[in-house]
């Protein structure tokens, strides 16, 4: 076995030192701090609302990545895209909803409100231990009071906010990032304190972490590079944790695989060989390369920028931060980049966030013992103004984005699915970009259903259906038309439906119901409203 060289020990002592009096303030004022059973009631409670809150669209992904492919192995229907007749998604993540529909159908609450509704709450359940954990990892680095301000940070901060709660593979994938990271001795001040059980319990999560995003590893290999070098039985870490583990839990997702698939597909592998090796993410469409660091990041953390800033260089914690920089620079080399991508490290930029505005606190506590009534005074406006700051800032923007941006796609669907419900909907016809709205998971109704559809072409340089209907929607809608059977329903967006009226007019449609949808545009021009055609 080997020992920690005395560079690890001094690297270590460092973070000692600096972190010595926020823990000995943690000491002295534990009973002053919410138990890990309250913490998680308040996220849960918290995360409960704001998910009933997110009532928006903001990625395909959340309805047909998993609760489209959830809703067809429960009952038998449902749209399965592209991605998964080329194997390069696993059925793990989607299956946990799938549970979730089996019980809601065994209990006959299978409504379409409930269909809806609980899908996000289950979720908000989840990222409410993920909460609990950001503050629990930060409680171990930094103390509990800066604990209680990186919860702060993380509850307040919008993205969190509008994010967190979707059923996005990206959202289960930052739980378990934070619920790992908690685990991992290496990132701990003394990790050589770190109980036994405690990196398994680290390889454990980001195995499953990796197996329902592939793309997670890009975290793992950074933080098991961290351990090996500092660990004391680099052999045993390997060959009787690593591998082993990483072996089952990969191993079991291989066979759920096998059995939803019906063969023998290795996701991993072919997710590795679309995104990374043939850049097939690159479809639809790419960002430069600094993005994330100008626009993309920076937009997420938003106000909490400058804190996480001085709480990285306050804290300096550098091998966490590190972690940052490490999968926005990675992630940055692809071409294709979205929000979503960076959303597992957001809850450590926001910890250090939580570490500077703990220390505007704790100037503040200092003065107040210390100082004079001018300098206590002084310390209270300080940390006062930044949290009003914060949440002036984050509130109306988490309120605006999950509740009026783009929430027409999602009201068209709970419409329909009402109508649905009550015999009024034959058949639909979406004459929208492809997978602009929810789909059979919403409906919850055994309908014809027919949407533009926008796979990647074998052949470069070829339109799709989606893309050719927006060049020309006369055009194609009426060659379309040719050999269709007509719909009892057609839903557009106002721009196409200026370019249709006339041939909707035609063939017997009228306007039964619109819905606002955005005040601005995103990567399209203005989408102001959804459109729903009923025929006469």
């Amino acid at each position: 076995m080997r020992k920690r060289t005395n560079a690890s020990v001094s690297a270590h002592e460092d973070e000692v030192s600096n972190l010595k009096s926020f823990q000995e303030d943690s000491k002295q004022r534990t009973s002053q701090f919410p138990s890990s059973t309250k913490i998680f009631i308040i996220c849960l409670i918290f995360r409960t609302t704001n998910s009933l809150f997110v009532q928006t669209y903001f990625n395909p992904d959340e309805h047909w990545q998993a609760l489209e492919v959830a809703h067809r192995i429960t009952f038998g229907y449902g749209h399965l895209t592209w991605e998964w007749t080329k194997g390069i998604r696993s059925y793990l993540h989607p299956m946990l909803f799938a549970v979730l529909y089996k019980v809601l159908s065994v209990l006959h609450l299978d409504t379409p409100l409930v269909m809806i509704k609980a899908p996000r709450l289950l979720q908000s359940m989840l990222s409410a231990f993920g909460d609990l954990y950001m503050f629990k990892l930060s409680h171990v680095l930094y103390g509990g009071h800066v604990a209680m301000w990186a919860l702060f940070a993380q509850l307040t901060n919008w993205f969190m906010f509008y994010c967190i709660t979707r059923t996005l593979s990206n959202s289960l994938e930052t739980v378990l990032t934070v619920l790992s990271l908690y685990y991992w001795p290496c990132l701990r001040v003394n990790s050589s304190n770190s109980p036994e059980a405690s990196r398994t319990w680290a390889l454990v999560t980001a195995a499953i972490a990796c197996a329902i995003r592939p793309t997670s590893a890009i975290i793992w290999v950074y933080v098991g590079l961290m351990e090996l070098i500092v660990s004391r039985d680099r052999l045993k870490f390997i060959f009787l944790q690593v591998l082993p583990i990483g072996s089952v839990v990969l191993g079991l997702t291989f066979l759920l695989d096998r059995l939803m698939y019906d063969s023998w597909v290795f996701v991993p592998l072919n997710f590795l060989k679309f995104n990374f090796l043939s850049s097939g993410g690159d479809y639809y469409g790419t960002h430069p390369w600094h993005w994330y660091f100008t626009q993309g990041f920076i937009v997420m953390i938003f106000t909490f920028l400058p804190f996480m800033a001085v709480g990285v260089i306050q804290s300096k914690q550098w091998k966490i931060s590190g972690l940052i920089l490490w999968v926005i620079g990675l992630y940055s080399i692809l071409g294709h980049k979205e929000f979503r991508f960076v959303l597992p490290v957001l809850p450590i930029a926001l910890s250090f966030s939580g570490y500077s505005l703990a220390m505007l606190s704790r100037q503040y506590s200092s003065n107040k013992k210390n100082k004079s009534t001018r300098t206590r005074t002084e310390s209270s406006s300080k940390i006062q103004a930044a949290v009003i700051f914060l949440v002036v800032t984050n509130l109306p923007m988490a309120l605006y984005m999950s509740m009026v941006h783009q929430r027409g796609t999602e009201d068209v669907m709970n419409y329909l699915a009402k109508e649905a419900h009550q015999g009024n909907v034959k058949s639909v016809l979406f004459l929208t970009p492809c997978h602009a709205t929810p789909y059979y998971s919403t409906l919850h109704q055994n309908l014809p259903m027919r949407f533009l559809d926008c796979s990647p072409s074998e052949v470069k340089g070829n339109l799709d259906e989606s893309d050719r209907f927006m060049t020309d929607p006369i055009g194609f809608t009426s060659e379309f038309a040719k050999n269709w059977s007509q719909p009892s329903h057609i839903v557009l967006f106002n721009n196409e439906e200026k370019h249709l009226k006339d041939f909707l007019s035609s063939h017997s449609y009228e306007e039964t119901k619109r819905f606002f949808h955005a005040h601005f545009k995103v990567d399209r021009d203005l989408q102001a409203s959804v459109v729903v055609y009923a025929l006469k």
